[in-house]
């Protein structure tokens, strides 16, 4: 078995082979959107678009499920675009590398885009289906939710007419999902002068890899390591004991993944170098020992570099060091209302040397409490505050209340029963989920998440378990058949 299309449920990977073929960067989705409209018009499906570029589509009941309620499955088309350092992939032209390695289906280098990629070709294959019994039925494509639920902010009222929403987002099979946190990204800015690098030092340049990284939501509480807290500890130190003077500093990508690799070039007396590599040495064995059991595969190297012409003026670094030394990454709090769940977390997503002299942070809060979550962001704030930053604000995104009395979640639970002979779990999920902002424009819907499992969504290890694909498509179309009367 050498591609994935020959994986059952053949219809769902059939259609997610073509998907993996069509980039679809968050906020530059139109080859996507393009597929998907000549998909629809192919098979005769009725297919309409908003003005930000969600669609939905529709197929009427089939013969004797006309007086069942109308349900509308939904999952985002854009996809996280990470790779390797060591990958070469342009993921606005080149197809994602997908193959099969055991239990799992993997892309080579890069991420999957199983997230949302596979709900996306279940919806479709329900859509095409000639052997399913269902009510009215309709698909929601919704865009550029990895970096700022553009869509679902964007969705109108009657732009569809379901009362159920299944939304296909989720990351472990056997799950039910009846909430999930809001969110609010706190973005600092520092501006720094350049300064001439002083003469008689030399220049190194320190890279930190081989972190799991991952979603900053579903994989906050694992005790993974932050490249940019790993580099930023390291340069602090080095400023204050051996006088370092930094050039460029990198690390991190996007608000919602938790960074992976970071790098810095920086300068140092020629006195000090026996003092610094010594100290790199030792730092080495001892935040591989802290990470021993969370990131086995962390690495750090350090080695000599091109001295630069220039370096940032010493004011701005020693602020920068200290304000990102200072501010908080990770849990900050677990639920009192769900046992075991992550109430609010922060993530130090990136910082970036951008133009104009300046340095860009991006952060990201999360939180099922519509307070804990300004307060977490507000205390992010007053960090960058005190280090003279300027700080701005998302308009952020609300949560999704659960809904323990939900009819759609005694439908879904009582199909898994059936289905498998046992019940499944159901939570809330710390990640954010479109749900939340639907429920803004359409506050009668009767919503639920579910789907097959995912791991390390957000970073090139992203993987999808082929025997839950199975299982999500038959609890899929269970749900589907069973969906009540109007």
């Amino acid at each position: 078995m050498n591609s994935i299309k020959d994986l059952n449920p053949k219809e769902v990977w059939t259609i997610f082979s073509e998907i993996c073929k069509i980039p679809r960067p968050s906020k530059k989705e139109e080859k996507i959107i393009l597929y998907l409209l000549d998909w629809a018009k192919k098979n005769n499906i009725t297919a309409k678009q908003d003005e930000v570029g969600n669609i939905v589509m529709s197929k009427p009941a089939t013969i004797g499920m006309e007086n069942r309620k109308s349900v509308i499955m939904q999952s985002h088309i854009d996809m996280v675009c990470e790779k390797n350092n060591d990958i070469v992939h342009d993921f606005e032209s080149d197809p994602i590398q997908a193959y099969i390695d055991g239990d799992w289906v993997k892309a080579k280098g890069t991420t999957l885009g199983a997230d949302d990629g596979i709900g996306m070709a279940a919806q479709m294959a329900i859509l095409i289906s000639k052997d399913i019994k269902h009510g009215p039925i309709e698909a929601l494509f919704t865009v550029d939710e990895e970096t700022g639920l553009t869509g679902a902010f964007a969705l109108k009222p009657g732009f569809f007419e379901s009362s159920i929403l299944l939304n296909l987002d989720s990351e472990d099979e056997g799950e039910m999902f009846i909430g999930c946190a809001g969110g609010i990204d706190t973005v600092a800015t520092f501006y720094y002068y350049l300064d001439k690098t002083p003469e008689n030092v030399l220049a190194y340049k320190i890279n930190i890899k081989g972190l799991k990284g991952g979603h900053s939501g579903d994989e906050i509480h694992k005790g993974l390591g932050n490249a940019n807290k790993i580099l930023n500890r390291i340069l602090w130190f080095s400023e204050h004991q051996f006088d370092i003077k930094i050039n460029y500093l990198d690390g991190g990508n996007l608000r919602n993944a938790i960074a992976r690799e970071a790098e810095a070039v920086f300068v140092i007396p020629k006195a000090n170098k026996k003092e610094l590599e010594k100290y790199f040495a030792k730092i080495l064995i001892d935040i591989k020992d802290e990470y021993s059991i969370t990131e086995p595969n962390f690495n750090m190297t350090l080695e000599s570099a091109t001295i630069p012409d220039t370096i940032i003026d010493q004011k701005t670094q020693h602020k920068l060091l200290n304000a990102i030394y200072a501010c908080p990454h990770g849990v900050i709090s677990m639920s009192q209302k769900m046992k075991g769940m992550v109430e609010t977390s922060t993530n130090l997503a990136s910082v970036k040397f951008k133009d104009k002299n300046s340095i860009v942070i991006s952060t990201s809060q999360r939180s099922d409490n519509n307070s804990s979550k300004r307060d977490i962001a507000n205390m992010v704030e007053s960090v960058f505050n005190l280090a003279k930053a300027d700080v701005v604000h998302s308009d952020g995104y609300p949560g999704w209340a659960p809904n323990p009395k939900s009819e759609i979640l005694d439908i879904t639970v009582d199909s898994y029963k059936r289905l498998f002979g046992k019940i499944p779990v159901v939570r809330s999920i710390h990640a954010g989920l479109e749900c939340g902002l639907f429920l803004e424009k359409y506050p009668n819907l009767d919503m639920i998440s579910f789907g097959p499992t995912l791991r390390a969504v957000h970073s090139p290890d992203e993987k999808i378990n082929i025997e839950t694909v199975e299982k999500f498509w038959k609890h899929l179309v269970n749900v589907i058949e069973n969906i009540p009367k109007n």
